[in-house]
């Protein structure tokens, strides 16, 4: 009886212990599991597979409706969603007219795992526009609710077929990369997550400015193709089976990501690595096996700055795809522990695209995988702060001036092309940073979701200060790592670390400057407008247009030979904190600080000396400004700067002439 009882106190106490020890293990909610066999058939295109669904219901309220995503009918026909946006063009690529080349998938039955087949509930809805012949999104009824923490488990049948690759999925040849490619559950969202006012799904269709939001889960994926084929993954490989019908099944696990995808070829060429714990992969096509070394050297600058400025990569491995040239448009896509890359035979080592490409996606298993933010509704806070952190990475690396470009006399740093993509616009007008991916229907989502919030991070960045900024990107990561942060819960944090320090928070209104850069379309533009020397006399009227009437004088008075004004003019309706550098002839310098609000500010100087020069933002902080000609201004014009410019303009009709021989 002794032994009994203390076997039931051994239990009573270890058991518990035990679920502690396993649960704090658990990185994510899992709420979102997937048990997926799929046979891939490389003749017809066509998968056919099954899928395990546990679902749980991690919010405070019943759930009613369960909604799923089914992306591939995106490529079903040319009156979907996606096929409309996009003019049937993505990435510079078409589709195909031809029939093969079109893609779908069909559920052929779910069901509840305790019997309930929900296989004639299904139906298609269309929560972003009124399209009845989109077929990306599903409903289905439920007769009973899944109550808060309830867990559900579905069985699914479903067959698909695979689309020639146009945008970021299908097959080129024999070269397959299969991504959104089974049916997904939406994210079912509690009140006040990332804002919203009631609890609900959000499962938007699937359009071409746009892409994905997924909950975290654990994924077990096995994979049956023919044994020829080299198959790469999201997440590692357990186990490798050959079969009697010459195909071989492998299975897949990954834990606490957002999504699955892989890829097969015959062609590939494997190249492995290591970064500290992390096993590194590079799937290469034959006749670009020069430039693996690139490749594998840019993912490991990635991890090493991103282990540094923000945090831990928490999985094993990471697979690089390089896609053949009729399959490059799924070059450049992202998954956890998997990244499509790409490059070009014959490209000089000087043009880093592939470097950037690979640092670029291998940052979306921070911005997209562990910060898993609505993509849909936010582009920004996922693709602006991973451009911004590529070109910190890129202008480290290999070099500020020159990281992007280092050809031919020809240098262009990484960063400098983010922001010349921005103020390069035709119209900067067009449309506000922040709002959904589909609604920029007049162009510019590329720009304002990538090159523009960069600038405005970057442009911030230098304002506080680069420490100030790792700070909150630090406790950014932390706090929101694994779950889904919206723009707002940044912002919140900028404004509590800026606010800690009086200075920081006497040169920058936090929550002003974001509202202005991301919530309108409004720009930043100031402008040196004019200096004006005059000789000083006993009667000179002194009073400026400005209300402090700023006045700075040298001792003694007897000196004093001329009176010198300097105007400023804001002509954008962005408001900055703005620096002041002006040169006298002697070389003697003042510097000014300046809040940036007025439209119109006047600086005045009492000095034996001219004016030679007068310089804003003279350490080019303010990125955001959209004409840095305007910044300066000088008396004495040296004939040198036009020459310097013509010869910048030669240079670039002599690269642009051989470029279009090439």
């Amino acid at each position: 009886m002794k032994i009994k009882k203390l076997i039931y106190l051994f239990c009573l106490f270890t058991i518990p212990l035990l679920s502690q020890e396993s649960a704090a293990k658990t990185l994510s909610p899992q709420n979102a599991n997937y048990d997926i066999s799929v046979k891939l058939n490389p003749e017809t295109k066509m998968l056919t597979a099954t899928e395990k669904l546990h679902w749980k219901n991690i919010t405070s309220v019943p759930v009613k409706e369960l909604q799923f995503h089914l992306y591939l009918n995106a490529f079903k026909n040319s009156k979907s969603t996606f096929m409309i946006e996009s003019g049937m063009r993505h990435r510079g690529f078409s589709s195909e007219k031809d029939s093969a080349a079109w893609g779908w998938i069909d559920i052929d039955y779910i069901a509840l795992e305790v019997g309930v087949n929900l296989t004639q509930a299904i139906e298609f809805i269309h929560p972003d526009d009124d399209n009845l012949y989109d077929r990306t999104v599903i409903r289905i009824p439920l007769e009973k609710e899944i109550k808060p923490n309830q867990e559900i488990t579905l069985n699914i049948k479903f067959t698909a077929k695979l689309p020639q690759i146009m945008a970021r999925t299908g097959f080129s040849d024999d070269y397959f990369l299969v991504g959104q490619w089974f049916p997904k559950i939406g994210v079912f969202e509690d009140k006040g997550q990332r804002g919203r006012e009631e609890a609900g799904w959000n499962c938007h269709q699937f359009h071409a400015n746009t892409e994905f939001y997924a909950d975290f889960g654990n994924y077990n994926v096995d994979i049956t193709i023919p044994e020829k084929f080299v198959v790469g993954a999201t997440g590692v490989l357990q186990e490798e089976t050959k079969n009697s019908d010459g195909t071989k099944t492998l299975k897949y696990k990954a834990e606490d990501v957002v999504d699955f995808a892989w890829t097969a070829s015959p062609l590939f060429e494997v190249v492995k690595d290591k970064w500290k714990d992390v096993d590194i992969t590079l799937l290469i096509q034959p006749q670009h096996i020069s430039k693996a070394e690139n490749h594998i050297q840019a993912a490991k600058y990635a991890f090493e700055y991103f282990d540094e400025k923000l945090g831990k990569y928490p999985y094993p491995s990471m697979t690089i795809v390089d896609p053949p040239f009729r399959g490059l448009a799924s070059a450049g896509m992202e998954y956890p522990m998997f990244i499509t890359a790409g490059c070009i035979w014959g490209m000089p080592d000087g043009i880093r695209t592939t470097e950037m490409v690979t640092i670029h996606e291998l940052g979306h298993n921070y911005f997209m995988g562990l910060l898993a933010s609505n993509e849909f509704e936010e582009a920004w806070i996922d693709e602006g702060f991973n451009t911004h952190f590529e070109n910190r990475i890129m202008d480290k690396y290999y070099g500020k001036k020159h990281s992007f470009t280092d050809f031919a006399g020809f240098h262009l740093g990484d960063m400098e092309m983010s922001r010349s993509g921005y103020v390069g616009m035709q119209n900067p007008y067009i449309a506000e940073i922040n709002r959904p991916a589909w609604l920029f229907k007049d162009g510019g989502y590329g720009t304002l979701s990538y090159n523009k919030p960069a600038i405005v991070l970057a442009t911030f960045e230098n304002i506080v200060t680069e420490e100030t900024m790792d700070k909150i990107m630090k406790i950014f990561f932390e706090r929101w790592k694994f779950k889904h942060p919206g723009g707002q819960d940044f912002i919140d944090i900028a404004k509590e670390i800026v606010e800690q320090n009086p200075e920081l928070k006497n040169r920058i209104d936090v929550t002003q400057y974001f509202c202005q850069t991301l919530n309108t379309s409004d720009i930043c533009d100031y402008k040196v407008s004019s200096i004006d020397i005059t000789e000083n006399k006993d009667e000179i009227e002194l009073s400026g247009i400005d209300d402090e009437k700023q006045f700075h004088s040298s001792e003694p008075e007897d000196d004093i030979n001329y009176i010198s004004k300097v105007v400023i003019t804001r002509i954008g309706d962005v408001v900055v904190p703005q620096e002041l550098l002006i040169q006298f002839e002697d070389g003697s310098e003042i510097k000014e600080q300046w809040n940036g609000v007025e439209r119109i500010k006047v600086f005045k100087y009492k000095n034996p000396q001219k004016i030679k020069w007068v310089k804003l933002d003279p350490e080019n902080k303010i990125l955001i400004d959209m004409n840095l000609i305007n910044n300066s201004l000088t008396l004495e014009p040296e004939t040198g700067v036009v020459w310097k410019y013509a010869a910048k303009m030669l240079f670039w009709v002599q690269n642009t002439m051989v470029t279009m021989f090439f």
